[in-house]
């Protein structure tokens, strides 16, 4: 007999019943401290349109449910409104840049294109998707398309306006791919968990554009990882809210400001350096030098491009860097990186999660 044993012998029943309920208290603490150890909170960072929303929506497609035809039905109308939101930025540039359309019967399309309230849009019928064929295959707006630098035109649009037979069908399904590259600014904050090898990852996405970083320092407790994604392919463009400002120096501005917090201090850093297949496309073109007269690399190289633009991000950093080139819309591509950061981030916590 112990003697715990023999105390409780002597207590009265109140006080059996007390003791009782607080050694439930405390083995309830314990499977909840065990429990949250299990959990790693990955938060999600950068600037509009450089990929975070991509990313959550591959998580669910590669470790979670997926979507069902359902849940792909209700892409349809975001997939319409992104295609002539698409088109009327480019008869927008157009006028800008003083570009004539090739045939003039293009002009009236272009007319009513624009008139469409793009929020309203839940059908993709005629005469709409003839006027937007017609347009797409005038000389005049795809001159204005290889000039998109010089304006605001989402990643997506030559995808969709490729397609344009496909997604006109009655029995349209929007496919995987067509979701995956569907552009919907985030606002607010928006959470993704999914169980991975008996632990829990909690993916938290924020709004990339300046307006919705202060909602950020919510998200800041308790962090295991930042993802930081950059899109490569941004290095010759500039900001949305800023037209005098290059939309890489900011990501690079924001991201060593981000690293210097004292919240992240015992948090891992992974760098995604995103959109490595539309970087390999545009340096073809558009040099490197002409942005960032520091770099001395050769041209159209995307070896080089990756490592000068990768080295501006470490550069100064004290910190260890993990750091992958990505494509968010290959899900191959995103199952192998995220494959590379679970393990990471697993051994790097074994102690701390007992998992030695």
């Amino acid at each position: 007999m112990t003697l715990s044993s023999v105390g409780a012998c002597c207590l009265s029943p109140e006080a059996k019943e007390a003791r009782r309920i607080n050694d439930e208290i405390e083995r309830q603490l314990r499977r909840d401290k065990k429990d949250s150890r299990r959990e790693y909170k990955l938060l999600l960072l950068g600037t509009g349109e450089s990929g975070k929303s991509t990313f959550i929506k591959q998580m669910r497609i590669i470790h979670g449910r997926g979507y069902s035809e359902e849940e792909k039905r209700t892409f349809a109308r975001l997939v319409y409104q992104n295609i002539f939101t698409a088109m009327q930025a480019m008869i927008q540039a157009m006028n800008i840049l003083q570009i004539p359309y090739q045939y003039q019967h293009n002009k009236a399309h272009a007319s009513m294109v624009s008139e469409v309230i793009v929020e309203n849009v839940t059908t993709f019928t005629n005469p709409y998707v003839d006027a937007l064929k017609s347009l797409w295959s005038d000389s005049g707006i795809l001159e204005c398309y290889s000039r998109k630098r010089e304006y605001q035109l989402s990643d997506s649009a030559k995808y969709y306006l490729n397609d344009l037979e496909r997604i006109a069908d009655a029995t349209y399904v929007p496919t995987q791919q067509d979701i995956l590259r569907v552009r919907v600014p985030t606002t607010g904050i928006m959470e993704y968990s999914f169980d991975l090898e008996n632990v829990v990852f909690r993916m938290v996405d924020v709004g990339g554009q300046r307006s919705e970083r202060r909602k950020w320092i919510h998200c800041f407790e308790k962090v295991t990882s930042i993802i930081f994604l950059v899109a490569l392919s941004e290095y010759d463009q500039v900001l949305v809210e800023s037209v005098n400002e290059n939309r890489m120096e900011e990501s690079k501005a924001l991201f060593h400001t981000i690293i210097t917090y004292e919240w992240f201090e015992k948090s891992s850093i992974i760098l995604f350096l995103n959109k490595i297949d539309l970087l390999e496309e545009k340096i073809m073109f558009s040099h490197l030098v002409d942005y960032f007269p520091e770099y001395d690399g050769p041209q159209r190289d995307v070896k080089a491009g990756c490592e000068f633009i990768f080295n501006m991000f470490a550069d100064n950093v004290k910190k260890m860097i993990y750091y992958h080139f990505t494509c968010a819309t290959d899900t191959d591509n995103i199952r192998f990186v995220f494959r590379a950061v679970k393990d990471h981030i697993l051994q790097e916590n074994l102690e701390d999660y007992n998992l030695v």
